[in-house]
């Protein structure tokens, strides 16, 4: 028997997409409605969902918590034997079941009515008992299953998660979830290193090789040679960048000026305005930074509008933290 394996995958995927599609379309008020409650509210989002749609639940619980709003899952089941204590009066429900009437969700749903706190219900069947019970519906209806047998929860957990994150996408924006808050909340793995900040991987103190502008051609060489950074920032009283000067720039001013060389001063020497970049700037840009101006270091200043020196950073450092 020959099977048609690539063409029933395209036919599941085409029929998850036009369920998703056919969700985008219908979206509304109540929508709106539901994010403004968990936006209003002053505790967590307390997700919760029985089967398929516990592990939606847990989903959509990860994803909000990663992204800002504070949530955690509740197992309906055991809720209903001493976890409704896990539920405070400043926190938001939202409550997962497709056909509506699984009753261990319709129980915490009745519980955070009783206590006064508003209740999210994503379902497909509108008429639904969790319908009823939910201040905000989010319609989570399906065409079909993917399927053959139009059982399986395929198109509607698919559409359920997809709802989950709209919701947490629609709280980032209204919040002004940044990048920099997404790094604090990842600082482990592949994602946490990239979106790790330059002050996480520069160098302070002693190690930062700075000048006057009044530094002899000794002083100069000194610096650019004393941390084998290859490069020294002049500095004014304030701790202000005046320039840089780096190991190209000594070679380049012994051949211009010959012997007279060693008679000029840092800031007869120094390149002016250096590139620089912030210390609460992504790590990645600076290592965009880099590549781009074929640089090996960036000085590192307090904020994008200052000139106040703060740190040093080097290409070596970001590629030896995999920052790429």
């Amino acid at each position: 028997m020959k099977f048609d394996l690539l063409g029933w995958g395209r036919a599941a995927l085409s029929i998850e997409c036009d369920a998703l599609e056919a969700a985008a379309n219908r979206i509304g008020h109540s929508f709106a409605a539901a994010v403004q409650s968990i936006l209003d509210s002053k505790g967590k989002v307390v997700v919760t969902g029985l089967g398929k749609s516990g592990h939606v639940a847990r989903k959509i619980a990860s994803t909000l918590s990663s992204t800002g709003t504070s949530s955690f899952f509740l197992h309906p089941t055991e809720a209903l034997h001493g976890d409704f204590g896990m539920i405070q009066k400043s926190d938001c429900l939202l409550a997962i079941a497709f056909g509506g009437e699984t009753e261990e969700v319709l129980e915490v749903a009745r519980y955070a009515r009783r206590i006064g706190i508003p209740v999210i219900g994503i379902t497909g069947k509108l008429e639904s008992s969790l319908a009823q019970l939910s201040h905000f519906v989010l319609d989570g209806s399906v065409p079909r299953e993917a399927d053959t047998l139009n059982l399986a929860p395929t198109s509607s957990s698919t559409l359920a998660m997809a709802l989950g994150d709209a919701v947490a996408v629609t709280l980032m924006r209204a919040r002004g979830f940044s990048e920099a808050d997404f790094a604090s909340l990842h600082p482990g793995g592949s994602l946490g290193r990239r979106l790790s900040l330059v002050r996480d991987h520069m160098h302070t103190g002693e190690r930062l090789p700075t000048i006057s502008p009044f530094s002899d051609f000794h002083q100069i060489l000194k610096g650019v040679t004393s941390q084998n950074f290859g490069i020294v920032a002049v500095i004014d009283t304030q701790q202000r960048l005046l320039g840089a000067i780096s190991d190209g720039d000594l070679r380049r001013a012994l051949l211009r000026l010959d012997s007279e060389a060693l008679r000029k001063n840092a800031a007869e020497i120094m390149t002016a305005n250096p590139k620089t970049i912030a210390a609460g700037a992504l790590a990645i840009d600076a290592l965009r930074i880099m590549n781009e101006k074929q640089i090996t270091q960036l000085f590192v200043v307090e904020s994008e509008n200052s000139l106040h020196l703060t740190g040093i950073i080097r290409l070596h450092d970001l590629l030896a933290a995999k920052i790429f």
